[in-house]
């Protein structure tokens, strides 16, 4: 079964909202480091739930290159998509 970014992306953000500290919009295009300003202890945190929600497994070597929650999206859709 087939799982889409588009998909993905609403639940992902529920998930990423206890996080947003700064209170700002979720969209597609914030950055955990530059507008969430998250630590990485704050980003292990939310891997384990985001991982926890979707029964996957993210990569730890793809984690440098997830820089937004549409990164994020298109990932744990490309996983489940597999």
């Amino acid at each position: 079964m087939t799982t889409t970014k588009e998909e993905v992306l609403p639940r992902l953000i529920d998930i990423i909202q206890p996080f947003n500290k700064k209170d700002i919009e979720l969209t597609a295009a914030t950055s955990f480091a530059n507008d969430l300003e998250l630590d990485s202890l704050t980003v292990m945190d939310l891997v384990a739930e985001i991982e926890d929600e979707y029964d996957i497994i993210l990569p730890v070597n793809m984690l440098p290159d997830l820089e937004t929650i549409g990164d994020v999206a298109s990932a744990v859709a490309e996983i489940k998509s597999k």
